[in-house]
């Protein structure tokens, strides 16, 4: 395998953080989703705001945006980037029963934010499992993606 096309590995396989110091310093964001699904009684309970730990939404809120800030210290090559916003957003969705978590991460650095936006809706559905799992241990987290990037050298991504 040709190690030249893996940025994260050194000339000798090993693991290497990126060197961004030559990089611009470039407006730029991203945003990705997940969907959690629940039973109808947690779903329920959630949506009343009836689960026994409290707002179930508002606290995975402040735990996606508090875990996208510390998205280096959680992925060993992930640099530290200064965020300048972080939005979390849920969907309820009656008929299915499920929580659609879209996250948006922006900035102003040299590289991008992905990782942060990727975290943030992951700590999210993992909060909402650890609020509602004494009701309902089926929750199923699933479709964790990238929906959209703006910036950098490699410009615009999106999902199709």
């Amino acid at each position: 395998m040709d190690q030249e096309n893996f940025s994260h590995l050194d000339k000798d396989g090993s693991a290497n953080m990126v060197d961004i110091s030559e990089k611009n310093i470039t407006s730029r964001s991203a945003s990705a989703s997940c969907t959690v699904f629940l039973s109808s009684k947690a779903f329920d309970l959630v949506k009343e705001n009836q689960i026994e730990k409290g707002n179930v939404l508002n606290i995975a809120k402040i735990a996606a945006i508090s875990a996208s800030k510390k998205t280096y210290d959680l992925i060993p090559l992930c640099h530290q980037i200064p965020l300048s916003k972080v939005d979390v957003d849920f969907s309820l969705n009656e008929k299915n029963k499920t929580i659609q978590i879209q996250s948006r991460a922006f900035t102003d650095w040299k590289t991008g934010v992905e990782m942060e936006a990727l975290t943030a809706v992951s700590i999210a559905s993992l909060t909402i499992y650890d609020m509602c799992k004494s009701v309902d241990k089926s929750i199923k987290i699933t479709d964790i993606q990238l929906d959209k990037k703006t910036g950098g050298k490699s410009g615009i991504y999106i999902r199709k």
